[in-house]
């Protein structure tokens, strides 16, 4: 019988180099849960891609996930459409982030999904100001999470809740080695009930 696929999908948090990785898992969270999943009887795969919006997954969705079949996807995207306009980039607003993220579920009807909020841990007083509209996309990510019956992970509250915030993201955006184990850690703790409906 074939394992169970679990395909990561984000942006740069999850990519952490994957495409350089001989094993395709990069260095990040997907790398410390892997073992620990893979012992657990699931196959991994991380299809993450650094820079992405919901709107650039979306126009790889079908090639990179939906041809997996994969029985578990975990997203993490949303970032970007918040730290893009502070960067020279264009403004995403919240609905269009919500249809971008939709398209991708309806693709996807049978599989079971993990949600997991775009989080920033602000490295200085200007990221404060990105809150705002970081709000509007975390209550998308819930809201999606209620209506599949998904499990959503709180990484913005669970992560800045560790307090030190350079100690975990020193950009506030990406997380270093401590900050992709906290998150490893969280997606652990509040899958549990999925997974456990995989076990064999």
């Amino acid at each position: 019988m074939t394992k169970p696929l679990i395909v990561f999908a984000g942006d740069s948090i999850t990519d952490c180099e994957r495409r350089t990785d001989p094993e395709g898992l990069g260095d990040g969270y997907v790398r410390v849960l892997a073992p620990l999943l893979e012992a657990e009887g699931f196959r991994v795969l991380n299809r993450g891609v650094s820079g992405d919006s919901a709107n650039d997954m979306l126009r790889r969705w079908d090639a990179d996930v939906v041809a997996e079949a994969p029985d578990i996807v975990s997203v993490l995207v949303g970032i970007n459409e918040v730290w893009r306009p502070h960067n020279g980039g264009v403004h995403t607003p919240t609905g269009d982030y919500e249809a971008d993220c939709r398209r991708l579920l309806e693709r996807l009807p049978k599989a079971r999904f993990v949600f997991i909020e775009p989080f920033l841990l602000p490295a200085d007083a200007g990221q404060e100001t990105w809150r705002g509209d970081l709000e509007d996309k975390i209550a998308v990510v819930r809201r999606l999470g209620a209506e599949r019956g998904a499990p959503v992970l709180p990484a913005d509250a669970a992560l800045n809740a560790l307090g030190d915030a350079p100690a975990l993201a020193p950009d506030g955006v990406h997380p270093n080695a401590n900050g992709h184990t906290a998150l490893a850690n969280l997606w652990l703790a509040e899958t549990a009930a999925l997974r456990k409906d995989f076990a064999r």
